[in-house]
């Protein structure tokens, strides 16, 4: 068995004064991490070595932090360590990784997150969640937390829309990988990425859903426009202003809603009908920059949904093969192993020279990578 984590996230409804708490919350978290950053950033101009520091000090010197949760205070520190310490290590590998930048308050999105401890945060009457400082909130349970997860810490969220969330981090023990390509019940398939039809399976499935799920910012596009444009047009500092900003927050969420909705029902039926799943490695980033790809790039959210099918693979005991994004799949025949070098991204059919092949293009790259999925899976075996 192998220990996994996985989240759950529900919405909250607190009451007024519990409102004020968060906000308390929230704005005490964004002070010790900027203050942290701003003594680390200090003693490393004057001494070139890094400091490890702590609230603890801050508390004594404004005694209105001790009103909030004192392990959000704890976590926020810790996440600055994690930040500052990977901008250092990825400095000596080459990586490009940020410096930790300092929180500010005109960010509409704010979370902070507590550990349980002793029994601290816990379901009450699957109406309820309590939780350190706040007592209990109400909570829409619309799934419960299986038994077998083990609840370490919750993170509570306050949207830009406005709405506010708890994410519920649980740890559980799943089962090890058992696919492999030598079973005779194994059912394996290849995706090759499509820009319209968010994949192409090498059994033929050309697309994903009956419905036009796989482009929800642009069928949104032009309602999202005019909301921003109204958005634009009110006087800054206004109540209007902040209104329009909250229907405009709400037009995104829904969007990226849709899109969570779409790409875990689809992950969801693949883990459910296959045994091991075939993907490339591609460049989204490089792929966005080109030739004008980036709003479809990423409204297809391609990363997200192989790390949906990923978790749900091995959720399930199952296993997802990646292979290397320098593997010729659309230009190699799937039937005779031909090689076309001049093949062109206009060209949406395939055509072999070799052996007279014909098929279409996105079909004959998803055969490919089944074929070279399952080569290195039995090479690792």
């Amino acid at each position: 068995m192998t220990v996994r984590h996985k989240a759950y996230k529900y919405r909250i409804y607190p009451s007024a004064k519990q409102i004020e708490l968060l906000a308390k919350t929230f704005g005490c978290v964004r002070f010790v991490f900027n203050r942290l950053l701003a003594e680390k950033i200090e003693h490393y101009e004057k001494t070139k070595q890094t400091l490890k520091n702590t609230p603890a000090h801050l508390k004594k010197e404004y005694e209105w932090l001790s009103d909030v949760d004192s392990m959000a205070l704890c976590n926020a520190q810790m996440n600055l360590e994690t930040a500052y310490l990977n901008f250092f290590r990825a400095q000596k590998a080459g990586q490009d990784v940020g410096f930790p930048k300092f929180r500010s308050k005109k960010n509409h999105r704010r979370t902070y997150t507590t550990n349980l401890i002793n029994g601290n945060i816990r379901f009450v009457d699957g109406r309820r969640i309590r939780l350190p400082k706040l007592d209990e909130v109400d909570v829409v349970l619309h799934r419960p937390i299986p038994e077998s997860h083990r609840m370490k810490s919750v993170t509570v969220e306050q949207a830009p829309s406005g709405k506010y969330f708890v994410s519920v981090l649980c740890e559980y023990d799943a089962p090890e990988t058992t696919a492999t390509d030598t079973d005779d019940d194994v059912r394996a398939v290849g995706l090759d990425f499509s820009m319209s039809r968010l994949f192409v399976a090498s059994d033929g499935d050309m697309k994903p859903c009956d419905d036009d799920c796989s482009r929800h910012y642009r069928n949104s596009l032009q309602k999202l426009a005019r909301e921003q444009r109204k958005l634009m047009r009110r006087e800054k500092g206004a109540k209007n202003r902040e209104k329009q900003r909250i229907r405009v927050a709400r037009l995104h969420e829904r969007i990226a809603n849709q899109r969570k909705d779409f790409l875990h029902k689809t992950s969801a039926r693949i883990a459910n009908g296959y045994d091991i799943v075939c993907v490339e490695d591609l460049d989204m980033k490089a792929m966005s920059t080109a030739l004008n790809f980036g709003k479809s790039v990423h409204d297809n959210a391609w990363v997200t949904f192989l790390a949906f099918l990923r978790y749900k693979l091995e959720d399930r005991g199952k296993k997802l093969v990646v292979i290397d994004r320098f593997y010729p799949s659309s230009k190699q025949c799937s039937n005779c192993g031909a090689v076309k070098d001049n093949l062109s991204l206009s060209e949406r059919t395939y055509r072999c020279e070799a052996c007279g092949n014909e098929m279409d293009r996105d079909l004959n790259a998803a055969v490919n990578i089944r074929s070279e999925g399952l080569r290195m899976l039995t090479a690792v075996a």
